[in-house]
């Protein structure tokens, strides 16, 4: 049992099928994304904490409680009922702003300071965008496949070389995914705005 938990390649590739399912998901606007998205979390970690990625398994943190708390939001939204997908208001696109700027000055100085992290400032970066990305995505904001590509293309050449191979190809599928999903969510909203103008004609 521990040479299997300790076999990094293996659970990268049962990793990468939980997040693989939970993009996948997430693109359909499928609230179940999150119940994969937690199990590859918790994989993620495990492999994440072997290779002193460390603000990565802040990330992943992150991402479990945004996980759990999407799954809620998405669910029953602030009003008991299932909330619609939309665009990011000026305070939200202020708050997701502010998230990668707090969260990156932060992280830069934990892993510089206190870590013996050797990519400090990409890691950072990388973490500091997916911070924002998750936040809007529990918000069910069209906005965070953006911010999560925009940590997924500074993410792969960091993966390769701390040659995570399976997780690097991963990103560039969720990369491709997350540029899907956005055009997906676009047509979502049109066909939502276009319902509802026709329910009130």
């Amino acid at each position: 049992m521990e040479e299997f938990f300790m076999d990094f390649v293996w659970l990268q590739w049962i990793g990468t099928a939980f997040g693989v399912t939970q993009v996948l998901l997430a693109r359909k606007n499928n609230v179940n994304n999150y119940i994969f998205g937690i199990i590859g979390i918790l994989i993620g970690i495990w492999v994440l904490y072997h290779s002193k990625l460390y603000a990565d398994i802040l990330l992943h943190l992150y991402y479990l409680v945004m996980s759990i708390y999407g799954y809620l939001y998405w669910k029953f939204g602030k009003e008991k009922q299932e909330a619609p997908i939309a665009y990011s208001k000026r305070d939200e696109h202020l708050k997701a702003g502010g998230i990668v700027l707090g969260c990156f000055v932060l992280m830069s100085y934990w892993l510089t300071q206190h870590t013996d992290s050797d990519v400090p400032y990409l890691d950072a970066v990388v973490s500091a965008f997916a911070w924002a990305g998750m936040w809007l995505m529990a918000k069910r904001k069209i906005e965070n496949w953006v911010y999560l590509n925009i940590s997924n293309i500074i993410s792969i050449p960091l993966l390769i070389y701390k040659e995570l191979y399976i997780y690097a190809g991963l990103t560039v599928f969720l990369f491709i995914v997350g540029t899907s999903g956005y055009l997906k969510w676009r047509k979502l909203i049109k066909q939502n705005h276009s319902h509802a103008a026709l329910a009130r004609s």
